[in-house]
Order: structure tokens, then C-alpha cells, then sequence
């Protein structure tokens, strides 16, 4: 199936040529068959105009994708859920502490370090083997605000500070130190390019390719507990007020939901869905 010549809006404003392999991966990211995919991919390439935004195209392939199965829906719309942990940036934190440690990290979140000139929180500090990482997250509450050369500036010079304040103490004695920015939106060129030139981690919702935010929660099924489609937005805040950001999280602490006063019946409706997005049954 060819791509269809329309110029589609994305909410950065800008303009790029639609793409139907972009929409089928993403659909395909959901659980949905190729059947189901392409029926999809069919119907939203029919009601396609020049100048449509991404937003209107993704609200299309929601909606249909929920009319067939709303756990489809659920895993289609995880970049929208990661923007809805806000309005702040700590459920962010903890979803990036927790995507680490399923990859073989151990992380403190909001760990206060000293620096050479000041005192400094880092938001998520990580290590594996004899690799340390202190990162710093740039949560974003809306599209279209890209993480720009300024942020890795920004980080670095923390970053460099802490790390003067470890090597005058003797503290990284064999020990590999770098700073790093994550952001649930993406970075310009300008900031990888510079991120890359001084040795910052950078993890983006798509960067690195193939192994970005996006791309390690679909593989490692850490979905954030705001994907629910069952579940209300006031639920939802309230669980996030008790730092359950992931659905797995839920399945521990399923208590939470008889606080909230769920009844028996919506509460088994929940449960089957969070499984069914943890891959249990």
C-alpha cells in the first residue's frame, strides 16, 4: 500500500509527509493482528486531508482501535498516558527509576549529592556493574516541546560540578561516572550532538533508535498506570499520589482500589485489564 501525498501537522507544527508504515507499526505495538491493522490503517487513509494533524489522526486510530478491544487502545496510547503522570515531574522519575531497574539497575530517585560549588538532587541516580549514572528528567505535560541543546548545556555543568566533588573525595576510585538526560518527548540534533560529544546518557521517547523510552516499554511491558481505559482520571491522580505509576505496581498493591471504594465487580474488570496489560492472565 503506497503512501497517500498528504502533509499532515505533527504538534510541534511542523509539516511532514504522512506515513503508513509509521501508523501500522504503531498500531501494530498495541497487540492488534495484521488483519485488524490494516483495516485501520485502511479507514484512516480514506478520511486523510491535506493539513490533518497527528493529534487528529492518533484520536482516529484510538477510537477505532477501541471499538474492537480496548486493551488494544490501552497499549496504543502510551506516549498520551506518560504526558498524563504530570502535572509534575516525579511519576516521570519513578517510571524512568523503574524502565532501569527491570534492565539490570539499581536506582535511588531524588538522591541529594554534593558538588564542588553546591549541593545538587539528582533525580534518578542509577548503577550497574561499575557504571554509575546520574540523571536528570525533563518531563514535558503537552506535545511539541522538544528537549533542546540548552537542557544537555544545563545538565553537563551540574553534572561536572558532582563529579570534581567524587574525584577530589576518592569516591570513584574504579568506578565509570556520566551524567544524563531523560525526556518523554525528543531531543533536536543539537542536543544529541552535544550530549553524544560529552559523554552524556540520552534516552528520549524515541532516541536511541530502536531502544528508546517507547521502545523498552513495550519490551518490557512497564506500562504506566495512566494507559488504563477502565480506570478514572481522578483514580488514576490518586494512585499516582500513592507512587503507583505502573500497572504491574497495581497488581501488588491492588488494595489501593478498595481505598478508592471500587466496587467488587468494577475492581475484577480493573485487575483483568491491568493482567492482561502485564502479559498475566
Amino acid at each position: 500500500m503506497e503512501d497517500a501525498l498528504i502533509d499532515i501537522i505533527k504538534s510541534s507544527g511542523e509539516k511532514v509527509r504522512f506515513s503508513t508504515d509509521q501508523l501500522r507499526n504503531s498500531l501494530r505495538q498495541s497487540g492488534a493482528d495484521d488483519l485488524l491493522v490494516e483495516q485501520i490503517v485502511g479507514q484512516v487513509r480514506e478520511e486523510l486531508y491535506d493539513g490533518i494533524t497527528s493529534k487528529e489522526i492518533y484520536n482516529r486510530a484510538f477510537a477505532l482501535l477501541k471499538s474492537k478491544k480496548s486493551i488494544f487502545a490501552a497499549k496504543y496510547k502510551v506516549k498520551k498516558a506518560i504526558y498524563e503522570l504530570g502535572p509534575t515531574g516525579f511519576p516521570f522519575e519513578k517510571l524512568v527509576a523503574a524502565i532501569l531497574e527491570y534492565s539490570g539497575y539499581k536506582t535511588t530517585v531524588g538522591k541529594q549529592m554534593h558538588g564542588v560549588c553546591v549541593p545538587h538532587d539528582i533525580d534518578v541516580y542509577a548503577e550497574k556493574n561499575d557504571n554509575v549514572y546520574l540523571l536528570e528528567c525533563k518531563f514535558h505535560g503537552e506535545e511539541g516541546r522538544n528537549c533542546n541543546v540548552q537542557v544537555p548545556l544545563y545538565i553537563n555543568s551540574r553534572f561536572q560540578d558532582v563529579k570534581q566533588h567524587l574525584e577530589k573525595n576518592n569516591k570513584i576510585a574504579g568506578v565509570q561516572v556520566s551524567g544524563g538526560v531523560v525526556t518523554n518527548t525528543r531531543f533536536t540534533e543539537d542536543a544529541i550532538t552535544y550530549g553524544k560529544c560529552m559523554g552524556l546518557f540520552l534516552l528520549s521517547w524515541d532516541y536511541p533508535k530502536d531502544n528508546g523510552i517507547k521502545d523498552r516499554i513495550y519490551r518490557l511491558g512497564l506500562y504506566p498506570i495512566t494507559v488504563s481505559q477502565l480506570l478514572t482520571n481522578r483514580e488514576k491522580q490518586f494512585l499516582l499520589s500513592r507512587d503507583v505509576v505502573l500497572c504491574r505496581q497495581l497488581i501488588e498493591d491492588h488494595f489501593f482500589l478498595d481505598h478508592l471504594g471500587v466496587s467488587e465487580t468494577r475492581k475484577q474488570k480493573i485487575m483483568k485489564e491491568i493482567n492482561h496489560l502485564c502479559g498475566h492472565k
